[in-house]
């Protein structure tokens, strides 16, 4: 039974694969000119026919079949004439798989294949031109530094697919977007995986290696070159998956040239299996060299590579071991430590050590709270105390039946935590409406104090707001609502009727008011600021002297870059007193303080100060 409910699970994902890839397909056709794609729709019977009678006949070994852009006008053709385009033929690719084939030679084969085809291809319509090619032809191609069949197939539309034309299709996208960008950089782009090996399958994952050259690295260390393309290469494969509407993952390895060369040496067999199957769709010359010589034997692991391997088994199994441990000593213990702790943190308390946080939990969840049941708390516990027995030496072992019930209770641990804090947030939602009232309530108080109201009770915060701000059009109306809701759901709050919804609206509203008011305090403070300045010229220069209460700064030249200003004590007589040196973060500090600048009265000893500051041919700019 097991058996067969595989082989019925097998069938099902091959049928959603195929609706999958069918999908895309429309997806791919959508992408395509408008021109191509009424082109497509008249002759889609045509092409499923022809696909129908040639998968009827050579089944598994059809690799791909896909209609091909047609050749450009003036285009030399493989016997160096130049194309004339005929807008009726319908260029069709067909690929086959003849990895398994023995019986004739290749030339043979194909030679055979495409007389059929071609007798295929006029059963169903005259106009119908397919091109048959060998997956072994292709990758000679690609092995001679020949791509243009690869570019077209990247513009082809896959009428039928077994993995392989998605794979180039998605290849070549990402491998044009890579070399646009770091051409410079790289030395190869190679597919490689289960698709060059002969075992593509609608659902494989697409394999790809980069190799990168960081021989000549001056700006950055090699790890950061590395590190840098790779996240952007990566970045490049996801944004080429969808140009292409190709949903299979593709997989992009980064290697600089230096650890490639020594995972060479030391006879990585991941490393050889890459220069086996590998098909490079780009290469400066570096890997169909090596891939040569792999073929040669020239390329051999050193003795020290054949000992490293040798005890690499042993060296494993202690590592499954000691990975045993860690689990249940480390990421058992964080996984469930740290959700905790977040929880205190959330209703308030700073994070606790680890030894304290289950005494936390059980006093304010548990007992002051009564929020968590105390049978979560004893989980941690076990938790906590299993991985300090591990560390002290006094558990030699952990074994894997162990392991099962920790991660199994520590799984219903972390789905009560996740309602605990849905409880939390309930209460801090309630407190939040608390918050943004007094916040609210606190501005406005100030806003209006700049407007000359001194004094505001909490039941003549909505009617001062109204008369001064709102009526006098110094504030939008919209915002005189959004106080009304504010005030509402805090009468809902004192009421116990407040709802999450409720909460939630104010919380969005409360948000654009304060924005706005903030801004209006910042403007009004600028007007304000503007008026206690002194605007003064000496000779070719501008300075300013700005009067904040009973200090003054003084700016000697604005347009200079690296501004001299100096202070001095405003005297009751409207004189300064000793001019100090100050600076720019002096002078913005106690900008930051003054919350309203108070009204400036420039009395006439301020005068013969400016002379003495700024010289003798000093004047004053009036409304600069």
């Amino acid at each position: 039974m097991a058996k067969k409910s595989k082989k019925y699970e097998k069938k099902g994902q091959e049928a959603k694969v195929k609706d999958e890839a069918a999908a895309a397909q429309e997806k791919a056709i959508e992408k395509l000119p408008k021109d191509v794609q009424e082109k497509l729709k008249g002759i889609k019977t045509k092409l499923e026919k022809f696909q129908k009678k040639i998968l009827d006949k050579f089944d598994k070994y059809i690799a791909g079949v896909a209609l091909m852009p047609p050749p450009k006008e003036g285009e030399q053709n493989e016997e160096g004439k130049k194309e004339i385009v005929d807008k009726d033929k319908i260029n069709v690719l067909v690929l086959v798989d003849d990895s398994d084939s023995k019986k004739m030679s290749k030339q043979e084969l194909k030679e055979k294949l495409t007389a059929i085809m071609d007798n295929l291809a006029k059963e169903v319509d005259k106009n119908l031109m397919p091109q048959t090619v060998m997956l072994s032809e292709l990758w000679q191609n690609c092995y001679d530094g020949k791509h243009e069949l690869l570019q077209l197939i990247a513009l082809s539309a896959p009428i039928f697919d077994r993995g392989m034309l998605a794979a180039i299709k998605i290849s070549e996208v990402h491998k044009t977007m890579v070399l646009k960008k770091f051409e410079k950089y790289i030395i190869s782009y190679v597919l490689a995986g289960s698709l060059v090996q002969g075992k593509a399958t609608p659902t494989s994952d697409i394999d790809v290696w980069i190799v990168i050259d960081d021989t000549d690295v001056k700006k950055m260390t090699r790890a950061e070159l590395k590190d840098k393309l790779r996240a952007i290469i990566i970045g490049m494969g996801i944004e080429a998956g969808e140009l292409t509407g190709i949903k299979n993952k593709i997989n992009i390895q980064v290697y600089i040239l230096t650890d490639f060369w020594d995972s060479l040496r030391e006879a990585n067999p991941i490393i050889f299996t890459l220069l086996r199957d590998g098909v490079p769709f780009y290469d400066r010359g570096i890997f169909m060299p090596w891939k040569q010589l792999l073929k040669m034997g020239k390329i051999k692991p050193s003795a020290e590579a054949i000992d490293m391997f040798m005890g690499s088994g042993e060296q494993m199994l202690k590592r499954v071991e000691l990975k045993l441990k860690d689990i249940g000593m480390e990421d058992i213990y964080y996984a469930i430590l740290t959700p905790s702790q977040a929880a205190l943190m959330l209703h308030g308390v700073p994070p606790p050590a680890p030894k304290e946080t289950a005494d936390l939990m059980r006093e304010i969840f548990v007992q002051k709270e009564k929020m968590l049941e105390d049978k979560f708390v004893k989980t941690l516990e076990k938790v906590i105390q299993t991985r300090k027995a591990i560390e002290h030496g006094d558990k030699k072992d952990l074994r894997g039946k162990e392991i099962d019930a920790l991660l199994n209770e520590s799984d219903k641990y972390l789905k009560r935590i996740k309602r605990l804090f849905s409880q939390i947030e309930k209460i801090k939602e309630e407190s939040d409406m608390v918050r943004i009232y007094d916040t609210i309530v606190t501005i406005i108080r100030d806003v209006l104090r700049m407007e000359g109201i001194e004094k505001v009770g909490d039941d003549e915060v909505v009617r001062l707001f109204e008369n001064n701000l709102i009526s006098q059009g110094k504030i939008p109306a919209k915002f005189l609502r959004i106080l009304n809701d504010i005030i509402q759901a805090k009468k809902d709050y004192d009421a116990k009727k407040l709802t999450k919804i409720e909460v939630e609206k104010v919380k969005k509203g409360s948000n654009e008011l304060i924005k706005f008011l903030v801004e209006y305090i910042q403007r009004k403070r600028g007007k304000e600021i503007e008026r206690a300045k002194i605007r003064v010229k000496h000779g070719s220069r501008y300075g300013e002297v700005i009067l904040l209460g009973n200090e003054a700064f003084i700016i000697h030249d604005i347009d200079h870059e690296e501004k001299e200003i100096t202070k001095a004590k405003v005297k009751e007589d409207g004189s300064l007193g000793t001019v100090q040196k100050s600076s720019l973060e002096d002078l913005e500090k106690s900008l930051v303080k003054m919350e309203i600048p108070p009204k400036v009265f420039i009395k006439e000893p301020i005068f013969e100060n400016l002379k003495n500051i700024f010289g003798k041919d000093v004047e004053i700019l009036v409304n600069y």
